[in-house]
């Protein structure tokens, strides 16, 4: 199985919305990066938002 291939995005937001996160990632044992993906996971499912598997996004076969 090759690694996983990920991107930067770099953003800036309020330092209260950054305390925020870290919290939430802390009650959850999740890195910072990780909870603002499982977020924006859990948002575009529930906007009918579909994300393509990284497979599919890179045109990598199973094999």
């Amino acid at each position: 199985m090759s690694p996983k291939k990920t991107t930067t995005l770099n953003l800036r937001v309020d330092p209260a919305i950054k305390e925020a996160i870290k919290e939430a990632a802390i009650r959850e044992h999740r890195s910072v990066a990780n909870m603002i993906e499982m977020l924006i996971r859990k948002h575009c499912e529930h906007e009918g938002i579909s994300i393509p598997e990284q497979q599919v996004l890179f045109g990598e076969s199973n094999e």
